[in-house]
């Protein structure tokens, strides 16, 4: 195997080169970013009182259940990596381990699950600094205006480069956490010292069950892998990251255990400053309501500024990771060329940045301009978890594909390899039948939108494109595939 960037299969005159600014950014960085993606501050805002309700106050067990499968699959991730560095990842690890068509649907499926992600993030924003700085939350020039101004922001920070994303995502992280873990020890502080208000911690919070039994599981869970998603997004810049078959995938392991720990506390910390009652009558905006009923106004706009820090920081996280899943598509000639093309002054995929930048306020534009697509819009948001559990399933089928001659030779490799992996994929198929078989039929049509329009990309780069990708041989390491990526003869 070689180390080098991913290039369009079959040289040639015409064949794009791969020219990302290698060494660009260290493993701390790297991991930052995949946190970012994530968004915990957001997250925690959007699912606080969902959770508490589902799961009936037992949110910690809930999450770190969820943490076991999502590690699985980071190690999935870390291991596929040392085969094979580039900024396509799983595009590029199904496609040459299982199939190259599956390859393509996966790629399709991260591609839209981080774009509407996006649209997700920056249409919420507006309101929600409105409502704390201005009171006007409905304003809707406002939040055009807003989300387009972070959309516009994001958009330049990502095309000048690596190194000043990853500057900018480092400083808006270390304010947005050290915010959220602050206010979570405080709200921890409060509940157990009974102050008046709050929500006692029982036991029953540390059971699966919940209080009095009364927590769904299934449902907690499908909650979970929602606010874990986007953690992986460490291995899309891992042709720009120091060592680059290793620290992407240490850094995909370390965002997870992160999060996990984050989420742990905040989820502990502040679902019991209010009442069960009025946290669900203000669920919409949970995280600011539950620090203002305790703690006053102040605190509550300095929770907004974490809330607009972890926003800000998915949309331009997500902007430079889904360009680079663009970018690793279009080398292989699946997606146009041009979206493979690098700027010589900042070693950038440009034109793939600045499709996904258009297509983020074009979309934005759209859902809060136009009333009648709103419910639409909606319904796809829905099942953008379900886009990331498709194509971590997928990853870990890759990693038991790809390591099938270590499987049956090396008991260790075996469960790494093999067990874990089809455990967590199963898991997560779990995740996602239960959440179509609960779903509406809106957000179920959603998603056959998005396979369906998939598929008809994969028909037109398969034989309208004739890309030599779906020729790809299929690969698998040797039985003396060795921990550094590197393939020894015996």
């Amino acid at each position: 195997m070689t180390d080098h960037p991913v290039a369009a299969v079959g040289a040639g005159p015409t064949q794009i080169e791969a020219r990302l600014e290698p060494d660009a950014i260290n493993v701390v960085q790297d991991t930052v970013i995949g946190m970012a993606s994530t968004a915990p501050g957001a997250s925690a805002g959007l699912t606080l009182a969902a959770l508490a309700a589902t799961a009936a106050y037992a949110s910690v067990p809930v999450i770190l259940v969820t943490a076991v499968p999502m590690l699985i699959i980071a190690n999935s991730y870390r291991r596929l990596n040392l085969w094979k560095a580039n900024c396509g990842a799983s595009f590029e690890w199904v496609g040459r381990a299982i199939d190259p068509n599956l390859g393509f649907m996966t790629g399709w499926l991260m591609i839209t699950g981080y774009i509407i992600g996006a649209v997700a993030g920056v249409q919420v924003l507006g309101p929600a600094v409105l409502q704390v700085f201005t009171n006007n939350a409905g304003s809707t020039w406002g939040i055009i205006g807003i989300a387009t101004g972070v959309s516009v922001v994001m958009l330049v920070i990502a095309i000048v480069g690596i190194k000043v994303t990853a500057r900018t995502q480092v400083g808006m992280a270390a304010v947005e956490y050290l915010i959220l873990i602050g206010l979570s020890i405080a709200g921890l502080v409060a509940v157990l010292s009974h102050r008046h208000g709050t929500y006692p911690i029982t036991s029953q919070w540390f059971h699966l069950s919940g209080i009095g039994g009364q927590g769904s599981l299934a449902s907690g869970l499908l909650i979970a892998v929602f606010i874990y998603s986007g953690w992986e997004g460490t291995l899309y810049v891992n042709e720009e990251v120091k060592h680059r078959r290793v620290n992407p995938g240490k850094a995909a392991v370390w965002a997870v255990f992160i999060l996990t720990a984050i989420f742990c506390l905040a989820y502990l910390g502040l679902q019991g400053l209010v009442s069960p009652a009025k946290l669900q009558a203000n669920s919409t905006s949970a995280l600011t309501y539950v620090i203002q009923a305790q703690f006053g106004g102040g605190w509550a706009k300095l929770m907004a500024v974490a809330l607009a820090l972890s926003v800000v920081a998915a949309t331009g996280a997500n902007i430079l990771l889904t360009s680079r899943i663009i970018y690793g598509m279009a080398s292989h000639r699946v997606l146009p060329s041009v979206l493979g093309r690098i700027s010589p002054r900042f070693s950038t995929p440009i034109g793939a940045t600045v499709l996904v930048g258009v297509l983020l306020i074009a979309i934005t534009w759209v859902y809060l301009l136009a009333g009648s697509v709103q419910s639409a819009f909606n319904a796809v948001v829905s099942v953008s978890g379900l886009l990331f559990g498709a194509f971590y399933v997928m990853t870990g089928l890759a990693t038991i594909a790809y390591y099938r001659k270590r499987i049956v030779s090396h008991a260790w490799d075996l469960l790494i390899c093999g067990i874990l992996p089809i455990a967590a994929a199963g898991f997560l198929v779990w995740i996602i039948y239960r959440s179509i078989q609960q779903a509406p039929a809106s957000q179920n049509w959603s998603l056959v939108g998005i396979v369906a329009l998939g598929l008809v990309l994969l028909f037109v780069a398969r034989f309208v494109m004739r890309s030599a990708y779906f020729h790809l041989p299929r690969e698998a390491a040797s039985k003396d595939f060795s921990v550094t990526g590197n393939s020894r003869t015996t």
